[in-house]
């Protein structure tokens, strides 16, 4: 790894380890590049065998049938381990996307509405979404919570008298590196810093989660909210 890398080779015992352009590790897929490109295709394709079986085998389209078993069986192949391997280009968010557009469509008296539409109605959100709003409640608990002290090493925190909240803001780094960019500790941070104060600020997990929820209520897609400002008020959402 690195522009160094002197490309060891190890042994266990007499026997030599043979190199590999991709390794598997918890099932997640990662190359010698750290493209998640093929972890994000195998777990689409996984996914939607999952959706197929259900499509087939069951005779009910009703919500009642049909979300619980799309939201147990399918989004938690969606969603394992994401934050190891979570997309970095739209291409595969999209493609992850698909597989829940075609789930919400299954549902009897929603498969002519728009998947915005559908997914309003169940009371569900993007993929996407689901996401961030995984990744924000670890930052802050990684800032201000549980896992403070490691959060001291994984945020780069620009101090300042003028920041809000408790005396500080997190700041985007700069890389040489796209790849480097797209970790999540780097990524969170551009949607952190458009949070709303009284988020931010919030004494607990719990709280936050609670004030989280109601700043991104309005929102099925993360990127309709993209244009909020920095100091956008609870009510203005």
């Amino acid at each position: 790894m690195g522009w160094d890398n002197l490309q060891h080779k190890y042994r266990l015992g007499r026997e030599w380890f043979e190199s590999s352009p991709e390794e598997k590790d918890l099932e997640v897929l990662v190359d010698e590049k750290f493209s998640v490109t093929w972890q994000c295709v195998l777990t689409a394709q996984k996914a939607s065998r999952i959706l197929g079986c259900i499509n087939s085998s069951m005779t009910s389209r009703s919500r009642e049938v049909i979300l619980p078993l799309c939201s147990t069986l399918v989004r938690a192949h969606l969603e394992s381990c994401v934050q190891l391997w979570s997309p970095q280009h739209r291409k595969y968010m999209d493609l992850l996307e698909q597989v829940q557009r075609r789930a919400t469509k299954m549902i009897l008296g929603l498969e002519y509405l728009s998947c915005e539409a559908r997914l309003r109605d169940l009371g569900q959100s993007s993929l996407e979404k689901r996401r961030l709003w995984g990744y924000l409640i670890a930052a802050f608990q990684y800032l201000k919570r549980a896992y403070k002290k490691a959060g001291d090493g994984l945020f780069a925190r620009a101090c300042s008298d003028r920041t809000r909240g408790d005396g500080f803001k997190m700041k985007e780094g700069r890389f040489e590196l796209d790849i480097r960019k797209k970790f999540i500790m780097m990524s969170v941070v551009r949607h952190w810093i458009r949070l709303p104060r009284e988020v931010m600020d919030a004494p607990s997990v719990a709280v936050f989660k609670a004030r989280l929820d109601e700043a991104l209520s309005n929102l099925i897609y993360w990127k309709v909210s993209l244009p909020m400002a920095r100091g956008l008020e609870l009510g203005d959402l």
